[in-house]
C-alpha cells in the first residue's frame, strides 16, 4: 500500500521536540507526496499522592505552571509545523489534544492506528517510551528520527534494509516498499555469524522479488565478528551514507515490562539516522 497519510508526533513536555525534527518530517512527506498531520498534547502533570500532604497551593501552582509550559510548547511546535508544511506545499493538518501525562502514549497509539505511517523522535531526557508504544501498539510502521542536529534535511537517496529472514523483517520490507521504490540506491544487509538464520532462502531471493517492484538492490553480507548486531547495522548504514535504515522491531511482554531485542534497544534508544521500524 502506498504511503499517503503520515502522522508526526510532537512532544511538548517535559522537553519540546526540536524544530529540526519537523523539517525532516516535512521533507520525508514531500519525498513521498503524502498528506501529513502533526499532533501535540497539552500535558497535565500528575502529582504523586505523597506530595499532596504539603501545601496544596504550592502543588497546584506547580501543576498549572507546567500545564501552561506544555500548552505553549505544543502551540509553538504546531505553528512551526504549519509554516514548514505550507512552505513545502504539502497537504497538512494540525491536532492539539489535552491529556494527563500517563495518557500520552495511548493517545498517540490511537491516532497512529489510523495513518499509513507515524513519525516520532527519541528525546535524550526521557528516552523512546512514546516511539516504543507506537511501534508495538499501532500495527503500523514507525519512522524514528534522531533529535540531534544533522548537516542536511532528510533525503531519500540510499536505503539500507536489515534482513534476517524473520517475520518482523518481512513485515518491515513490505511496509517500506513505497520508500524503497523512491530511493536511488537500496542495499540489503544480512549479518552473518550473529545468530542462526531462519531460512534456506538467500537474500538474493528477496532482491529478485524487490526487482519486480522496479527496485534495484545490492546485497551485502557482513560478518558480525563478535560485535553486537546494532553496532554492525549502524556501521553498515554509515559506510554507504544511508538516509534511512529499514528493520523489524523485536520485543516481547514480560509481565508489565516490555523487553526489547538487542538491536532494537540499541538503535531505538539513540537512533544514528532515520530508522523505519515495523513489528
Amino acid at each position: 500500500m502506498a504511503i499517503r497519510d503520515v502522522l508526526l508526533t510532537l512532544a511538548s513536555y517535559p522537553d519540546p521536540t526540536p524544530v529540526s525534527v519537523i523539517d525532516d518530517a516535512v521533507s520525508f512527506a514531500s519525498a513521498l507526496g503524502a498528506h501529513i498531520a502533526a499532533i501535540s498534547c497539552e500535558t497535565h502533570v500528575e502529582v504523586p499522592g505523597s506530595l499532596l500532604g504539603g501545601s496544596l497551593g504550592h502543588v497546584g501552582g506547580f501543576v498549572a505552571a507546567e500545564a501552561r509550559k506544555s500548552r505553549e510548547a505544543a502551540q509553538g511546535l504546531l505553528a512551526a509545523f504549519q509554516s514548514s508544511a505550507k512552505k513545502a506545499g504539502l497537504s497538512f493538518e494540525t491536532v492539539l489534544e489535552k491529556c494527563r501525562s500517563h495518557e500520552v502514549s495511548s493517545l498517540l497509539v490511537d491516532y497512529a492506528r489510523l495513518r499509513d505511517l507515524t513519525i516520532a523522535s527519541v528525546p535524550a531526557s526521557y528516552g523512546p517510551r512514546y516511539a516504543e508504544a507506537i511501534i508495538f501498539g499501532s500495527g503500523r510502521p514507525t519512522l524514528v528520527l534522531p533529535e540531534t542536529p544533522r548537516k542536511k534535511l532528510f533525503e531519500l537517496r540510499t536505503a539500507v534494509v536489515a534482513w534476517d529472514f524473520s517475520r518482523a523483517a518481512a513485515r518491515a520490507v513490505a511496509d517500506a516498499v513505497p520508500l524503497l521504490e523512491k530511493a536511488i540506491a537500496v542495499r540489503i544487509v544480512t549479518v552473518e555469524n550473529e545468530k542462526l538464520l531462519g531460512s534456506k532462502h538467500s537474500a538474493e531471493a528477496l532482491a529478485a522479488i524487490l526487482a519486480r517492484h522496479g527496485i534495484e538492490v545490492v546485497v551485502d553480507r557482513i560478518d558480525a565478528a563478535g560485535r553486537p548486531i546494532g553496532e554492525v547495522l549502524e556501521a553498515a548504514a554509515a559506510s554507504c551514507a544511508a538516509d534511512v535504515l529499514v528493520m523489524g522491531a523485536y520485543g516481547h511482554s514480560r509481565f508489565r515490562e516490555f523487553v526489547l531485542g538487542g538491536a532494537t534497544r540499541s538503535l531505538l534508544s539513540k537512533p544514528p539516522l532515520p530508522i523505519l521500524f515495523s513489528h
